[in-house]
């Protein structure tokens, strides 16, 4: 009885001591969580703070990854609304300021410091997965927050997403709408494979022309961004297959193609990552895995992004500061 009782009391203080140790050291029990929602799809829930594998993951009231911000720009200071899916967002694998975001926004401060008296701020909406029209619809539903600058941020896949939908969200284990009871409890969720429901997989295989209906929500946000005397600037990361031999399928061939005509018969600023990336003596060395940016990738696009952002920034200090929707 007695070595019964021993026995059961040291299987429970280990699960106590792993049950902590997985929370502690590895952040499980408090996996980043999303919210529905009906036009967009699905977002980051707002307000949270957390730690994943000793990365800190900060998002606040506007579902963005990021510090708390005011709705409106300060007078005299400079905002930039950087919007795409994970790349954009960095996940789980990315320390707060190492994020793109935040990579810009310090490089810009070093270039325009003297000469700007309040912040400047490079604010990030973004969510795993997301599409330009989850995007448009972020911006129809939050607004511009007053950016002289959008960013918009895609990856090759991006051009063949698929329509907004909340249907995965509390239904698949990449999309908690809550947090486990216990961190044991989502280290054997990563070993269960989600089930397949014919809803979502009536979503995801939406025929029609895909790219065409992500064109037309690029050229929607453009119209935005217009509206509010802002300016657009659109930049594409490749996969990491297309920057090894043979390069890009015949259909992304075509795609990007598309889009780069787009972009040039609107007149929206684009960099396309495709040949820089190729041209890197360590190409591989920019993924961590076959889409997702290694800390270089993301110092290179930060560094790409930073040029193109501050001959725009630097005409707007010029000009005076404007009012922006």
């Amino acid at each position: 009885m007695k070595l019964t009782l021993l026995i059961g009391g040291g299987l429970i203080l280990v699960l106590i001591a792993s049950e902590l140790l997985l929370r502690w050291l590895f952040g499980f029990g408090t996996p980043p969580l999303y919210l529905a929602d009906a036009e967009i799809g699905y977002l980051l829930a707002p307000n949270q703070r957390i730690r994943r594998f000793g990365n800190r993951i900060e998002i606040n009231r506007y579902a963005m990854r990021g510090p708390e911000i005011a709705a409106k720009r300060s007078p005299q200071g400079l905002r930039v609304l950087l919007i795409g899916d994970s790349i954009a967002n960095g996940g789980w694998w990315t320390d707060q300021p190492e994020i793109l975001s935040l990579q810009i926004q310090a490089q810009l401060a070093t270039m325009v410091w003297a000469t700007v008296p309040d912040p400047i701020e490079v604010l990030n909406a973004s969510a795993n997965s997301w599409g330009p029209r989850n995007e448009l619809a972020y911006l129809r539903k939050f607004g511009l927050f007053e950016a002289q600058a959008v960013v918009l941020l895609i990856n090759t896949d991006d051009l063949f997403a698929t329509a907004p939908t909340a249907l995965p969200v509390g239904r698949t284990r990449n999309y908690p709408d809550r947090a486990p009871a216990l961190a044991w409890l989502e280290v054997l969720n990563r070993f269960r494979k989600d089930k397949p429901f014919p809803e979502l997989e009536a979503v995801q295989a939406e025929g029609g022309d895909r790219v065409g209906a992500n064109l037309e929500a690029i050229q929607q946000i453009h119209e935005q961004v217009a509206a509010s005397e802002g300016q657009l600037i659109l930049a594409m990361t490749p996969l990491l297959r297309e920057v090894t031999p043979p390069g890009p399928r015949d259909y992304e061939l075509v795609a990007r193609d598309r889009l780069t005509q787009f972009a040039v018969a609107q007149g929206i600023p684009y960099i396309d990552f495709l040949e820089p990336f190729q041209n890197s003596p360590d190409s591989s060395g920019l993924y961590r895995d076959h889409i997702h940016l290694s800390p270089a990738g993301n110092r290179q696009v930060a560094a790409a992004l930073t040029q193109t952002l501050y001959p725009l920034l630097k005409s707007t200090m010029e000009s005076g500061p404007r009012d922006q929707g």
